[in-house]
C-alpha cells in the first residue's frame, strides 16, 4: 500500500526539495502540504490543505509521516517571541496532532550544533525542538542537521549568501559536519530514512547525513 506523507515547510529551500522528491517517489500515493497560502505547483498526488497556523484543524494532520522543515530568520520574524513561534512551537504542534492522529514517522530539518542548552538563541530552539519531539515517542524520529544550505532560495538572505560563499571557497578546511550540503541532499537523507524501516531516534550530519544519500 502507497504511503501518505505530510509536509511542513513546503515552500522553503529544503520543504520544496521534500516535496518534489515525494512526489516523484512511487512510494508515496499521496502528498499532502499544510501551508498558509495555496502552491504555484500541481500534481495529481499533491493536496494541498492551506491553514491558519495558530487555529490548525487537527483532521487535516493524518497519514504515514511528517516532514518538517519549517524555519526562519530572526530579521524576518521581527522578534525572539515570532521566530520561536515559528521554528519551535509550530513544529512541536503539528507534531502533536499527528502523532494523536497516528501518523509513525517524524523527519525533521534541524541544525548543526542543536542543543537545548546552547547560550545561542538559534540553536536553543532547534535543540529544544528535538527533546520535544523525541518526547513524543513516534516510532521513528529522524533529525537531520545540516550545516550552511546550499541552494537557491526563493528569497534573498544577504548574510546567509556571503556565509555561503565563504563556506564554499574554504570547504576544504572545514570538519565535515561544518561543510555546506546541498539542501536537495537533506532531502534525499530524511526521505531515505523513512523508508529503511527505521526506529527510535536518528540524527544525521556531518559525514552521516552525506552518506545517506
Amino acid at each position: 500500500m502507497k504511503k501518505t506523507a505530510l509536509v511542513l515547510g513546503a515552500t522553503g529551500l529544503v520543504g520544496s526539495h521534500i516535496l518534489q522528491q515525494l512526489l516523484e517517489d512511487d512510494r508515496y500515493g499521496k502528498v499532502i502540504a499544510l501551508v498558509r497560502r495555496p502552491l504555484e505547483i500541481t500534481n495529481p498526488k499533491l493536496q494541498v490543505a492551506v491553514i491558519d497556523f495558530d487555529h490548525p484543524d487537527p483532521s487535516v494532520v493524518k497519514g504515514d509521516e511528517l516532514y518538517c522543515a519549517l524555519g526562519t530568520t530572526l530579521s524576518k520574524a521581527g522578534s525572539k517571541a515570532a521566530q520561536y513561534r515559528i521554528d519551535g512551537e509550530y513544529p512541536m504542534q503539528f507534531g502533536k496532532m499527528a502523532r494523536q492522529n497516528g501518523v509513525k514517522q517524524y523527519l525533521l530539518v534541524s541544525s548543526i550544533g542543536a542543543d537545548a542548552g546552547s547560550g545561542n538563541f538559534y540553536l536553543r530552539t532547534k535543540g529544544e525542538l528535538e527533546q520535544n519531539i523525541q518526547s513524543l515517542n513516534f516510532d521513528n524520529f529522524v533529525t537531520a542537521r545540516p550545516s550552511f544550505l546550499l541552494g537557491n532560495r526563493a528569497e534573498f538572505r544577504l548574510g546567509e549568501r556571503i556565509g555561503i560563499f565563504f563556506a564554499q571557497v574554504f570547504r576544504p578546511l572545514f570538519p565535515a559536519k561544518y561543510q555546506g550540503i546541498d539542501a536537495k541532499q537533506v532531502a534525499s537523507a530524511l526521505i531515505l530514512s523513512a523508508n529503511q524501516g527505521l526506529t527510535g531516534m536518528q540524527v544525521l550530519e556531518g559525514k552521516n547525513l552525506l552518506k545517506v544519500v
